[in-house]
């Protein structure tokens, strides 16, 4: 038996909007220690990594391992039925079940919703996600990364992310111009929270595609900051907290030279 409540249904609701664009369908591990979900974009070009722990849920019990496969598209609907700012969420699944239950309960207790959904029949695919020391790491606000990412896709397809020691530069060049956004250290400890800190242990510069770094930022409204770690020739990481629940990392292989040149 699986059952998990969230005093905030507004925290799912977020989720499946963060990965609805790239997921059609994802397998939903859920064990006692939380709830995971690991799968590819349906052009298999990014990894989502969602994880959910079960000490961020108010209520949280499962009894053994439980796998389901979700429609995103579906789920999303659904919970859209929940109002995010009073309705507390309950999920529940009987071991071996097809279905799954949400069941949304306004504060006051005058309301009660229950929706029954259908689970699909899906190859669980859990990838072994190597632990790296990256080279570099960016931490910045997460409203700022979505504005750099949506003001530069106005002039290319790609974005460069060049670090140097306690700078970063988001560069790109189309047929209409060139543009770049440059982030240098700060040294005013009067907003952290505005404050891009970059530490790269040496100089890096990666391509990546500005559509797929635009669909990550659809989980800005989880975090104020976003953390982004890069290494040489291995995918790039976009990290967003989810509030004490969890968080939700996307997995995202640079351009290649070949690819540019193209």
């Amino acid at each position: 038996m699986f059952e998990a409540r969230l005093v905030q249904s507004s925290i799912l609701n977020k989720a499946t909007n963060a990965i609805k664009d790239l997921l059609n369908e994802a397998t939903w591990v859920c064990t006692e220690s939380g709830v995971q979900l690991q799968a590819m974009d349906t052009s298999h070009v990014s990894l989502v990594s969602l994880n959910l722990l079960a000490e961020g849920f108010d209520k949280y019990k499962c009894d053994r391992d439980l796998v389901m496969g979700i429609n995103i598209s579906v789920m999303s609907k659904l919970l859209k039925c929940a109002n995010d700012d009073d309705d507390v969420i309950t999920i529940k699944a009987k071991d071996n079940a097809d279905t799954i239950t949400f069941i949304f309960e306004s504060r006051s207790q005058q309301k009660k919703s229950k929706y029954v959904m259908k689970l699909m029949n899906l190859d669980k695919e859990y990838l072994n996600i190597p632990d790296i020391d990256h080279n570099c790491t960016i931490r910045m606000p997460s409203n700022e990364f979505s504005l750099i990412c949506r003001d530069l896709s106005q002039f290319g397809d790609s974005i460069d992310i060049t670090c140097i020691k306690d700078s970063v530069k988001f560069s790109t060049a189309g047929d209409i111009g060139t543009a770049n956004i440059k982030f240098t250290k700060m040294s005013s400890e009067d907003n952290k929270e505005r404050t891009v800190k970059v530490e790269a242990q040496k100089p890096i510069k990666m391509t990546f595609s500005c559509r797929y770094l635009n669909l990550f930022t659809n989980a800005t409204a989880f975090s104020p900051r976003v953390s982004l770690f890069m290494s040489p020739n291995v995918p790039m990481v976009v990290e967003y907290s989810i509030e004490d629940v969890g968080n939700i990392r996307y997995f995202l292989a640079p351009k290649i030279e070949e690819e540019n040149n193209s």
